[in-house]
Order: C-alpha cells, then sequence, then structure tokens
C-alpha cells in the first residue's frame, strides 16, 4: 500500500524564488537564509518521494476575488508555473499523479470533506518556490506532485481545526490506495507577516518558534488556536499557517524532528522550516 514517509514545511516569499532565478541566493542578505536548506536538499536527493500533496495557497493566479474554494485539489496530468505578471518562473512544468489524486478525492469527498477538483491549473509561487527550495534547479521535478490550495486569503478560511482533520483523512486516503508508494505531505505558508495597513513588517519569533514547538510535539492543542489569535499574534498574512497543520495531521499522533530552520527576515516575513517523520511510518494506527 501507499505510505506516508515524511513531513515538511516551508514559507513560500516569492522573493526567494526570484533569487533563485536570479542567481543571488549566494549574497550576503540571502546566504543565510539558504543555509538553512542544505541539509534538506541532501536528504531529498538521498531518497525522492514517489509522489508530494503539496498544501499551499493561490496567489490570485488560478483563482480571483469571484471564485474562491476552500480546498481545491489538483487531478491533472501536468501543472503548469503561471505567469504572475512578470513571466512564468523558468522552472520545470510540475507533473501530477492523476490515479492517487483521484483516490484522495474519492476518500477525501466520502469522508465529508467538500473539496473543489482542478482538471487545469497553473501554479504560483506558492507551490514552486518550495520546490526550488528543496530540489533546486533541476530539469525536471524529481517526484510527481498533487497540488492541494487552501484559501488563507478571502475572509472566512477554514480553521486550524478543519486544516488539521483534512490531514488526518489524508493520511486514511493514502494508506488505503493498493499501490506501493512514498508519499510525503508538505505544508507551506507563514510565518508571522503582514504585508499591510499600520503594522507592515509585523514579525513575532516568539509565536513562530512556538508554533513550530507544538506542531511537533502538541499538534492538537495547536489545531485550537482561533483566526483573531493568528492575526494579533502572527499578521494578517499570519493564517497561512493553518496550511502546516494539514501536513501535520497527515503524520499521525507521533513525529520525529529531523530537520529545523527559522532566520528573520526574509523579505519581508520571518522564514520557518521544518521536516519530520511519522514515528508510525507504516500507518498501522487508524487516525
Amino acid at each position: 500500500m501507499a505510505r506516508i514517509t515524511a513531513g515538511l514545511t516551508t514559507s513560500h516569499v516569492p522573493a526567494i524564488g526570484a533569487s533563485i532565478d536570479h542567481g543571488r541566493t549566494q549574497e550576503p542578505y540571502w546566504q543565510p537564509l539558504f543555509a538553512g536548506y542544505d541539509w534538506t536538499k541532501q536528504w531529498a536527493a538521498a531518497d525522492p518521494p514517489d509522489v508530494v500533496i503539496l498544501v499551499y495557497n493561490d496567489h490570485a493566479s488560478a483563482f480571483t476575488p469571484e471564485f474562491v474554494p476552500t480546498f481545491a485539489l489538483g487531478c491533472g496530468d501536468e501543472f503548469p508555473p503561471a505567469d504572475e505578471g512578470y513571466g512564468p518562473r523558468p522552472v520545470p512544468v510540475v507533473q501530477g499523479d492523476p490515479d492517487l489524486a483521484a483516490h484522495l478525492a474519492q476518500s477525501l469527498i466520502l469522508d465529508e470533506f467538500d473539496l473543489t477538483l482542478l482538471y487545469k491549473l497553473e501554479v504560483d509561487h506558492g507551490l514552486t518556490v518550495p520546490l526550488s527550495l528543496v530540489y533546486g534547479q533541476p530539469e525536471a521535478w524529481p517526484t510527481r506532485v498533487i497540488p492541494l490550495a487552501v484559501n488563507v486569503v478571502q475572509y472566512p478560511p477554514p480553521t486550524g481545526h478543519r486544516c488539521y482533520m483534512l490531514g488526518k483523512a489524508i493520511r486514511r486516503a493514502v494508506h488505503s490506495y493498493p499501490e506501493d508508494l512514498s508519499v510525503q505531505v508538505w505544508g507551506t505558508g507563514g510565518m508571522s507577516h503582514q504585508l499591510q495597513g499600520p503594522r507592515a513588517g509585523f514579525i513575532n519569533s516568539k509565536f513562530d518558534i512556538s508554533f513550530i514547538d507544538r506542531l511537533v510535539t502538541d499538534p492538537d492543542a495547536l489545531a485550537q488556536i482561533p483566526h483573531l489569535e493568528y492575526v494579533r499574534e502572527a499578521g494578517s498574512e499570519g493564517i497561512e499557517l493553518v496550511m502546516q497543520l494539514i501536513m501535520r495531521g497527515a503524520m499521525g499522533p507521533e513525529v520525529k524532528e529531523l530537520h529545523r530552520h527559522y532566520h528573520v527576515p526574509g523579505s519581508n516575513t520571518a522564514i520557518g522550516h521544518l521536516v519530520v517523520q511519522p514515528l508510525d511510518i507504516l500507518g498501522q494506527e487508524a487516525g
């Protein structure tokens, strides 16, 4: 059967992608940020998964204010990079896994999660920047990717608890898939940041580090954080952190922390990165 072998979180700041694309990663400003991914690159190159379920949010590239699905699953064969106003990023086209995506769609919808299913989708920096941070600049991405877009832009976004429960449902879905696949779940976005208003530039490192700690050791309590606490403690864009709870829900009750990195600033946000391994890799428990 398919098995979830690891989980990963990372920020997906667009300026990170621009720095990679224009060869600026070793400049003094950017070098400490990218150094925190050196371990992950070696780890990822040693044993790429067959599929990554990559949780991200669209930034008005595929969706508009007139069409904002809460959860949208990419079920197509491939997903080209979106033009975000300065041309598509020079990165490979993302190759999907329509068979596993169809299984996820069936399992999650029967598990009472109402998904929007996308058979044509252009993916923006929310998805491509994490791939670049982990896999660099290859001619082709070394793994298939199933995009899972979450609305954290247009009010009301889903709660952290709902996202955590979705992660648990993804775990059940993957473990019921009969093909022998290694699957990773990546939750992207965050950490604390605010892009507008009187608190523009706001960063709360104390909250960020506590969030990473609790993501590893106490996700049940973390899932209870209400929307207003994210806004107060992590800024207006800090709500992106709920996407990391989807990853954590998919890992099962206990995880082993393999690597973490936290850096301030990365453009106008805090950068957070975590790699974990479920202690029950074979997924014998039902939750």
